[in-house]
C-alpha cells in the first residue's frame, strides 16, 4: 500500500484544483477518478461541452437571423448537428487532456477507478476490471460532485426522456423539445435547440424562470426566450411524463388547477442536481449524509472525522464549478497552515444563454426581506452604443447600493458578455467599493462595460449620462 499526505476522490474542478494546490504546497498527492478521463461533470458533460454547443448554436442563429442585416448573404444554410457534436467532443477531449497534463506537471499521481473508504486512513480504488489498489492517507478530500436529479414518477430512459448529459449528444434537432425546469441548465440547453430550429416548451414549478436570480433578470431572460419562440409555463406542476413509442407525453397542472398536456419527441428533465456520494462507503470512517444527501462540514470544510474534508457539490451551497475550485484551493491552503478565506456572497452565478445573465451579491428580493435601505441604478443595453453596433440590445445592468454608505450590495446583469463583465463587479465588491467609486473610473468607449459604469451613475443621484 502506497501512502500519501493527501488523497482526493473526484477529479472535477474542485478535486483537480485541490490536487494542484496541494502539490504546489509540497504535499505528496493522489487523485482518484472513477471515469477514464479527468475533469468530472464540468469538463466532460457540463460546463465545457454545453458552452461549446451554445457557441455553435449562436453562430448558426446569427447566420440565420442577423447576417443579412450586416450585409452578409448566405445560401443553403443548414445545421450539421453531428459535426456540431463532434466539435464539442474535440473541445472536451482537449480540455480533459489538459488536466491530465497538469497532473503530470505537478507530480500528482492519478488512479482510475471507484474510490471508497476502507478504514480510517485508507482508500480503496477498484478499477473497471475489479482490480483493487489501496492508498494510505493522512488527509483526504471528498470531491465527488453531483448527478442530475429527477422527480420520483419520471423514468429517465436516456433516449427520449433525457438529462443534460444526453442532450449534449443528440444527432437530430428535435421538432419539439419539452424542458422540465426553468433553471440554468434547462434554459441553456433549451436555447441551444431553439436557436437550431426546435419548438421549445419550458415548464417551471416556481413563479418565474431562474428563480434564484434577481427578478428583473428573470423577466429579461423570459422576454429573450420568448423571442426565440419558447412557450414558457411558470407556476406549473408536472404530474406525469410517459413515453409512447417515439413520443413523450408530459402532463401538468397550472396555478389555477387547469390540466395541461404536451407531446414531443424529446423531454429534457432539468430539475436540479443531487450530491453524488454513491459507493464512497462513508460508514467505514464514521461519516453519513444529511436529508439532502450532502456531507456536513464546518467553516473550514472539515467533516466530523479528523483529516477528512469535503468540497463542491457534495457540501452546502451553490453547485457551481468555480465555487468548488475556490473550496479546493481553500482546503489545500488550510491543510498547509495558511489562513485562506472565501466570501460565499461574492461567488458569481451565470446563465450562458444569449444574452447571458450574471449576478453577484444580494438580490433586491433579499434586501427587501432583510429590511435593508438600498438604492437602485439600472442601465439598459438598448442605450449602449457598443450594444447597438453589435445588435445586442436586450437586457440591462442593475446595481444595488446601500442607501447611506453607497457600498455596492449586488450587481445583476442580463446582456452581451456579462459572464465576463461580472468579474469587475466581484472585484469592486471584494474591496467594498461604492457605486460612486465605479462611476468615477474611466471605462473604454465603446464597450459593453460602460453600461456598468452608467448603472452606477444611475444609482448615485440618478445621473446616468446616456439615458
Amino acid at each position: 500500500m502506497e501512502s500519501f499526505q493527501v488523497v482526493i476522490i473526484g477529479s472535477g474542478p474542485g478535486g483537480y484544483v485541490a490536487a494542484i494546490r496541494c502539490a504546489q504546497l509540497g504535499m505528496k498527492t493522489a487523485l482518484v477518478e472513477k471515469y477514464n478521463t479527468l475533469g468530472g461533470t464540468c469538463l466532460n458533460v457540463g460546463c465545457i461541452p454545453s458552452k461549446a454547443m451554445l457557441d455553435s448554436s449562436e453562430h448558426y442563429h446569427n447566420a440565420n437571423k442577423h447576417f443579412a442585416t450586416h450585409g452578409i448573404e448566405l445560401k443553403d444554410l443548414k445545421v450539421n448537428l453531428p459535426q456540431m457534436v463532434a466539435r464539442k467532443n474535440e473541445v472536451v477531449q482537449q480540455t480533459c487532456d489538459g488536466v491530465a497534463g497538469l497532473m503530470k506537471k505537478n507530480g500528482v499521481q492519478v488512479f482510475h477507478g471507484t474510490g471508497s473508504f476502507a478504514a480510517k486512513g485508507k482508500v480503496k480504488v477498484t478499477d473497471a476490471e475489479g482490480k483493487v489498489t489501496e492508498l494510505g492517507f493522512e488527509k483526504a478530500i471528498i470531491a465527488t460532485g453531483s448527478k442530475p436529479g429527477s422527480l420520483p414518477f419520471i423514468h429517465i430512459d436516456k433516449e427520449r426522456i433525457i438529462t443534460s448529459t444526453e442532450s449534449l449528444n443528440l444527432q437530430e434537432v428535435p421538432e419539439h423539445l419539452i424542458v422540465i425546469g426553468g433553471g440554468v441548465i434547462g434554459l441553456e440547453m433549451g436555447s441551444v435547440y431553439a436557436r437550431l430550429g426546435a419548438k421549445l416548451t419550458v415548464v417551471e414549478y416556481a413563479d418565474r424562470l431562474i428563480p434564484g436570480f434577481d427578478s428583473a433578470m428573470s423577466k429579461d431572460l423570459a422576454r429573450v426566450m420568448k423571442k426565440l419562440g419558447a412557450s414558457i409555463h411558470t407556476n406549473t406542476k408536472v404530474t406525469s411524463v410517459e413515453r409512447e413509442g417515439d413520443v413523450v407525453v408530459v402532463k401538468a397542472q397550472d396555478a389555477k388547477g387547469k390540466e395541461l398536456s404536451w407531446e414531443a419527441p424529446y423531454c429534457l428533465v432539468s430539475v436540479g442536481r443531487r450530491p453524488y456520494t454513491d459507493g464512497l462507503n462513508l460508514e467505514a470512517v464514521g461519516l453519513s449524509t444529511d436529508a439532502q444527501g450532502r456531507i456536513e462540514v464546518n467553516e473550514h470544510l472539515q467533516t466530523k472525522v479528523e483529516g477528512i474534508y469535503a468540497i463542491g457539490d457534495v457540501v452546502r451551497g451553490a453547485m457551481l464549478a468555480h465555487k468548488a475550485e475556490e473550496e479546493g484551493m481553500f482546503v489545500a491552503e488550510h491543510m498547509a497552515g495558511q489562513k485562506p478565506h472565501i466570501n460565499y456572497l461574492l461567488i458569481p452565478n451565470v446563465v450562458y444563454t444569449w444574452p447571458e445573465v450574471a449576478s453577484v451579491g444580494y438580490t433586491e428580493e433579499q434586501l427587501k426581506e432583510q429590511g435593508a435601505k438600498y438604492k437602485v441604478g439600472a442601465f439598459p443595453f438598448r442605450a449602449s452604443g457598443r450594444a447597438r453596433a453589435s445588435m445586442d440590445l436586450d437586457g440591462q445592468i442593475k446595481v444595488l447600493a446601500d442607501a447611506e454608505t453607497d457600498e455596492i450590495l449586488g450587481v445583476h446583469m442580463c446582456g452581451p458578455r456579462v459572464a465576463d463583465m461580472i468579474a469587475e463587479a466581484v472585484v469592486a465588491m471584494e474591496y467594498r467599493a461604492t457605486a460612486e467609486d465605479i462611476a468615477r473610473m474611466s471605462h473604454a468607449h465603446p464597450t459593453f462595460t460602460e453600461s456598468f459604469r452608467e448603472a452606477c451613475l444611475a444609482a448615485t443621484a440618478d445621473r446616468a449620462i446616456h439615458i
